[in-house]
């Protein structure tokens, strides 16, 4: 398919209700069931003959000897991209979620598997979720503060709030104005970098540092790359055995294949990492693997990120058929992903709190 192609309106009208018609009865769609059933003011002749030339475009396609169409992987980009519009969940079934997140809202044990049942049931879908993590570390700032003797007290604070401690000590002790000018060079150093970046910079011959402080900015480097280094959360999922239930997974080759999917974590994972920007709350819909997977050529994929950029983000969505709900699954997906999000930043605004409190108390010192 041209995907500059326009359609004029009767034949976008006439492939959104071929898509709505397909999606609620899994059988191939027929001009005269759209003309009965929708009230067209069209005949059955004309309506077939805008049929022919979506099959032409390649929006539908005609299956075996039957006289109907079925959307095809373009047919649905086209409508969800186009014709969906802008749906929302039934007002009582948002009051109902937010009440269920609500009574979880001080335990994060239960946020993952809350999301991934709520967003199961709501998008009538298999759901998953990943737990919230920290892209790549950077720096914000240390200080150097003198304890006993030879000990000093590193305290390195991350971008996102994250505050790591570790105890030195030095082969003669240094006062306190010495450390403190050590901490303000490596500060300038290594503002805003990344572990990589801070290696990258002491790998430079050409770059001088004394060597305490190139020692402190090694430690620093060590400790930013161990939190980096964290194994990656479990990917909590819901609602795949109802989702197997559908038509279109009767066959059991299909059935096997939508099952490794969901079983295969690190896969997943994959395409939600390449699938998804940076950027928090945009929702995308994959369809059909858009050509880049072929394991997901039977399925559909609606993704969202939640979370706080440049603090801590996770992703969830939705597995179906390609014949799926899609107005529904879009907005179960950014409903729960706004919840998760306010979730997310509440921890934020009480880390950013303890981490100018801490401050506070060093500076008193």
């Amino acid at each position: 398919m041209n995907e500059k192609l326009d359609l004029t309106p009767r034949q976008e009208t006439i492939l959104g209700l071929t898509v709505r018609e397909y999606v609620r009865s899994a059988s191939p769609v027929s001009s005269q069931s759209l003309v009965d059933r929708y009230g067209l003011p069209v005949s059955s002749a004309t309506v077939r003959s805008e049929l022919a030339y979506l099959e032409e475009t390649g929006h539908l396609t005609h299956p075996h000897t039957s006289a109907g169409r079925v959307p095809t992987h373009e047919g649905y980009r086209y409508f969800v991209e186009r014709l969906l519009g802008e749906v929302e969940l039934p007002l009582r079934e948002r009051r109902t979620i937010v009440h269920q997140f609500h009574q979880a809202r001080h335990n994060m044990e239960q946020w993952m598997p809350l999301a991934a049942s709520t967003l199961a049931q709501a998008a009538r879908g298999a759901a998953v979720v990943t737990a919230p993590q920290s892209d790549e570390t950077r720096y914000k700032h240390l200080q150097l503060i003198s304890t006993r003797g030879v000990g000093v007290l590193l305290v390195l604070v991350l971008q996102g709030g994250t505050v790591k401690q570790r105890m030195l000590t030095l082969a003669e002790p240094l006062a306190q104005r010495e450390l403190a000018k050590a901490s303000d060079r490596v500060n300038q150093l290594c503002a805003g970098l990344t572990a990589k970046e801070i290696d990258g910079y002491l790998a430079d011959q050409n770059r001088e540092l004394p060597d305490f402080e190139t020692d402190v900015a090694k430690l620093v480097s060590e400790i930013m790359r161990r939190v980096d280094g964290r194994a990656a959360g479990p990917i909590y999922s819901d609602g795949l055995s109802e989702m197997l239930q559908e038509p279109e997974f009767s066959e059991g080759e299909k059935a096997q294949q939508i099952v490794r999917v969901m079983e295969e974590r690190s896969f997943l994972r994959s395409v939600m990492h390449e699938a998804l920007s940076p950027d928090v709350g945009n929702v995308r819909v994959l369809v059909g693997g858009e050509g880049q997977w072929d394991q997901l050529r039977a399925c559909s994929l609606v993704l969202a990120r939640y979370g706080v950029s440049d603090f801590s983000t996770g992703a969830l969505g939705v597995v179906g058929p390609t014949r799926m709900l899609y107005g529904r699954a879009i907005s179960a997906v950014r409903f729960v992903a706004e919840l998760l999000s306010e979730l997310v930043g509440e921890t934020y605004a009480l880390e950013i709190s303890d981490e100018r409190e801490s401050e506070g108390l060093i500076a008193d010192r």
